[in-house]
């Protein structure tokens, strides 16, 4: 993709020793939230105890303790933090990407229309999924379910790079005005499902639209942690090039990068973050938009920095808004997304009055 030159840097470089400070500190972090959501629930299990867990799990010696809080910790709250941290982290490095490819801190993986056609296939499997899957069960609904809306999410990915694609080169303001088209057809077959669904359909809607970590099991998480390991893993690998990117297609490409391939990539890898997010959590706001925006006013612009510190605190973000999400009302739950709004939306505007003013 790149053909020689050395990695530009857009902004203030941070010195090595402070980079790997920040992201000893973010680990640490993350870890502690981890250790945190697995403790805490409608039952308490100590430190201690979570840790005497996990290392006889891996021959370390002690005791696992009583079967109830094995079972507890191994089978609910293991995986559905595992995959909370896996879908924040996710988002984040989607978002600080999509950020990167359009110049814009206000961009995030919604653009591309990845959430609302991964959002439309699965409200489809909800409503017409009795219908038109009647002979498989329940069973194969909740698995189709997430396999539907990946690929929902794929299509509408598609679609709109086709839209912007012209001659071999892809324009990223038209990709943008693509995306919100995109985005709105998909609504409004979302609207027209919810407004004949049924009661007992519309619940589940509306906890499914608003986002959940409830649904977190092994079986679930590890083929989601497959997919989702792809854009964790490959999308900082890029992070040079969006340095480039940042001083312009035409720059980036006398500094020896391919600018389309750049972005054929970025937006393949971004799709399938925000669609694997999006099939097993539903649609969660802001944390795409808001975690990379903050990491780059705390650490600087370079994306060498600000993709595995986005990841980081995208993945800490949203498994302590899961902590409250299921801990605020026991023995309710209210969807994440209402957490994540709560706490974005004001961020949010702090970010829109801060770019207003130029600060």
């Amino acid at each position: 993709m790149r053909r020689g030159g050395p990695p530009p840097a857009a902004g203030i470089v941070p010195p090595l020793d402070r980079r790997r400070a920040a992201l000893l500190a973010l680990t640490l972090l993350g870890i502690a939230i981890v250790l945190v959501s697995i403790g805490r629930g409608a039952i308490a299990i100590p430190l201690t105890r979570i840790l005497e867990i996990f290392g006889a799990l891996i021959g370390l010696g002690g005791e696992a303790g009583t079967d109830g809080e094995t079972a507890i910790v191994l089978q609910i709250r293991a995986p559905r933090t595992a995959l909370g941290f896996a879908v924040g982290g996710a988002l984040a490095l989607a978002g600080a990407a999509m950020q990167g490819l359009f110049r814009n801190p206000l961009a995030d993986p919604t653009l591309i229309g990845a959430s609302s056609g991964g959002a439309l296939a699965a409200v489809a499997v909800i409503v017409l999924g009795g219908a038109l899957m009647g002979p498989v069960g329940s069973l194969g609904r909740a698995l189709a379910l997430p396999v539907v809306a990946f690929a929902g999410a794929l299509i509408a990915t598609f679609l709109v790079y086709r839209f912007a694609s012209r001659h071999g080169e892809t324009s990223v303001a038209t990709m943008l005005l693509a995306g919100i088209g995109v985005a709105a057809i998909a609504n409004a077959g979302i609207g027209i499902l919810i407004f004949i669904s049924d009661d007992d359909q519309l619940r589940t809607l509306n906890f499914w639209l608003l986002g959940s970590l409830a649904g977190g099991n092994w079986t679930l998480v590890l083929p989601v942690l497959a997919f989702l390991a792809l854009p964790i893993v490959l999308l900082p690998r890029y992070a040079a090039g969006l340095n480039a990117f940042a001083l312009g297609e035409a720059e980036a490409g006398h500094l020896g990068y391919d600018v389309e391939q750049l972005k054929h990539r970025l937006i393949v890898l971004s799709a399938l973050a925000a669609g694997a997010s999006v099939a097993v959590a539903g649609i969660i706001g802001f944390v795409g938009l808001v975690v990379p925006h903050l990491v780059r006013l705390a650490l600087g612009a370079d994306h060498r920095l600000v993709m595995p510190a986005s990841a980081l605190s995208g993945g800490s973000l949203l498994v302590a808004a899961d902590i409250l999400a299921r801990t605020l009302v026991i023995p309710a739950e209210l969807p994440i997304g209402i957490v994540t709004s709560l706490a974005g939306g004001p961020v949010f505007l702090w970010l829109l009055l801060r770019r207003r003013r130029g600060l």
